[in-house]
């Protein structure tokens, strides 16, 4: 008898004589055992061990001497020259790596020769030349004036009195620094897909609003991770005007060093861990900025440092309970 369309049909159960049916039971999967990543941990952390074990025993390192030179003014006076050399060259040398970045991206062909030439100048040449070049420019030209071209000068001043160790500094490291950026801001431009530029010029908008509302700020996601190596290593770089007779952070420590020349190792670890606190404190700001950029280009906002240790902290937790569990 054939049943009626939509009824639900019950069909018996069958078993063999020989097999009874038996109840079904939950079987745990076993996790996938890795000896080779618990050795290579384990080797890691004994290397780790012994490299602290050595550096807090080992007498050579004078720790106590590092106490006294950490926070002494003289330290702290070449940290905030440091800090202060590295803040102006930054912003000057990112300004003028978008100057010549939009250069580069110019339709007219002076300006693109023109910034191209200076990139490719200021790339080639170290920039401890750079800086004794400009530590010397009062020996090339005495006087600068400011007039009209091949004609008459309007006012001159003594080129010496204006170019002092800060300015020389200064001005060294963002023309240098400002021709890294440049790459680095093209970069970010040309990341950019070319739909916004069209959609931007679709809807007649002019273009310096277009740069500044709708291409830069996409462009900064590519930039900003990019750009900060750039100033981590333009904080480095702040160590090489001791050359050009300013005492930062290094030429402190350097000057410290002749006269106390048995803390000359305790001094370099001071300069160190400097360093490496200013780098630290950049990287997390490079972080957040990021995050702040990741805002509508990504699905979920990447955790934070605490949260990732968390989660981390999490799943180790539940990999030592699954393993003791076997």
């Amino acid at each position: 008898m054939s049943e009626p369309p939509g009824a639900t049909v019950t069909l018996p159960e069958t078993s063999t004589a020989d097999e009874p049916s038996k109840p079904l039971t939950a079987q745990r999967v076993l996790p996938l055992r890795r000896p080779g990543r618990w050795i290579a941990t384990a080797v890691v952390l004994v290397l780790v061990a012994q490299f602290v074990h050595g550096l807090v025993t080992n007498p050579f390192y004078q720790w106590d001497r590092w106490n006294y030179w950490f926070l002494r003014p003289t330290i702290l006076d070449g940290l905030a020259i440091t800090l202060e050399v590295a803040a102006y060259s930054a912003v000057l040398g990112l300004a003028g790596g978008i100057v010549l970045a939009l250069g580069r991206l110019s339709k007219n062909p002076v300006l693109r020769a023109v910034s191209w030439t200076y990139v490719w100048a200021l790339r080639s040449v170290p920039l401890i030349v750079v800086l004794i070049f400009l530590y010397n420019f009062s020996a090339l030209y005495k006087t600068l004036s400011v007039g009209i071209p091949f004609g008459p000068a309007f006012f001159s001043f003594d080129e010496s009195r204006l170019g002092t160790d800060m300015v020389v500094a200064v001005i060294g490291l963002s023309l240098n620094e400002a021709a890294y950026a440049a790459e680095v801001v093209r970069g970010g431009i040309l990341s950019v897909d070319q739909g916004q530029h069209e959609a931007a010029a679709a809807l007649g908008l002019p273009k310096s609003y277009q740069f500044r509302r709708i291409v830069f700020p996409q462009a900064l996601r590519s930039i900003v991770p990019n750009y900060v190596n750039q100033l981590i290593g333009l904080i480095k770089g702040t160590s090489l005007v001791f050359y050009v007779s300013l005492l930062d952070l290094f030429g402190s420590a350097q000057t410290m060093g002749a006269t106390y020349p048995g803390d000359i190792v305790p001094l370099l670890l001071v300069v160190t861990a400097w360093y490496l606190i200013l780098t630290s404190v950049v990287s997390v700001i490079q972080f957040y900025v990021e995050r702040h950029y990741a805002r509508g280009a990504t699905r979920g906002l990447p955790p934070t440092p605490l949260q990732t240790f968390r989660t981390g902290l999490s799943d180790l937790r539940d990999r030592i309970r699954r393993e003791a569990a076997v």
